[in-house]
């Protein structure tokens, strides 16, 4: 049972979240997947640590997209949120429930996990594929979320990701303006921020941030706006999503196929060093 004095713990971390989030002076996000990379992600700097879904997914031997058991979501956020000092935003893809009801449930499992904050997307995961919720469900939803968090005492930063650009929905067109439909019920719902990602045009960037109310955040990477490029269009958070897991995976799979066919070891030259990584997490 989570104590008062570890939500007033998790509720002044959430405080903390919410004043990164400086439209101009973004909070950057190198999302983590397990205990380690957070502890490597912190002890680089970090103001905030993050974690990525996909990356937490695969890491227990999930794919991404509604797959990954929900007790073992929490599981790896308490343990995170555990292993470091700065306050944490876990990505728990749509709430890991079909229903308002359970994305509520959610929300008070991973606030008592000691998550300052979360992401919750607006796509659902039918056996087809991937597929939109409707505006006015999503608001219903994260409505559920943020009635849940208050409940705990815990000003939660919630981060509504909409997912128009990243999937390509409806006619390119009508793209902004739907975004910003579901961003402002989003906001008016509950939503402490808005994540788009998909989007590196500056001029679409700057568009948004000017029609949003809310916090921005833009999911950046090769071929994005440098960090600099995206304070001056007024972004409030820049997240690096999965691409850090898949990065390390990339070095793994080249130092192993680098072993398997050359017989040498180049990949590993630059490594962490092992102490650093095998000093006992904080707790």
């Amino acid at each position: 049972m989570t104590t008062i004095n570890e939500n007033a713990a998790t509720a002044e971390k959430a405080r903390r979240l919410r004043e990164l989030h400086v439209p101009g002076t973004p909070l950057i996000l190198a999302n983590a997947w397990d205990v380690a990379s957070a502890r490597v992600v912190e002890d680089a700097g970090a103001a905030a640590v993050a974690t990525t879904s996909a990356g937490v997914a695969w890491a227990l031997g999930f794919p991404d997209g509604d797959r990954l058991p929900r007790e073992r979501a929490v599981d790896l956020v308490a343990r995170v949120a555990a292993a470091v000092a700065v306050p944490v935003t876990a990505d728990i893809e749509n709430g890991f429930a079909d229903k308002a009801e359970g994305v509520a449930e959610t929300v008070r499992q991973i606030v008592a996990a000691g998550a300052a904050g979360v992401n919750i997307e607006d796509m659902a995961y039918p056996d087809s594929g991937a597929t939109p919720l409707p505006v006015a469900e999503q608001a219903e939803r994260l409505a559920a979320a943020r009635a849940a968090a208050d409940e705990a005492g815990v000003p939660l930063y919630i981060n509504a990701r909409i997912d128009t650009y990243l999937r390509g929905l409806g006619d390119p067109d009508d793209r902004f303006a739907a975004t910003v439909q579901r961003a402002t019920a989003y906001v008016d719902a509950g939503a402490s921020g808005v994540f788009v990602p998909g989007i590196a045009n500056p001029a679409t960037i700057s568009a948004l941030v000017e029609a949003v109310g809310a916090p921005v955040n833009i999911l950046a990477g090769p071929g994005s706006p440098t960090i600099g490029e995206l304070a001056r269009l007024g972004v409030a958070r820049v997240s690096l999503g999965s691409s850090l897991a898949q990065a390390a995976y990339a070095v793994a799979r080249r130092a192993a196929r680098e072993a398997f066919t050359q017989g040498t070891y180049a990949a590993l030259e630059d490594v962490v060093d092992f102490g650093e990584l095998n000093a006992a997490p904080r707790s």
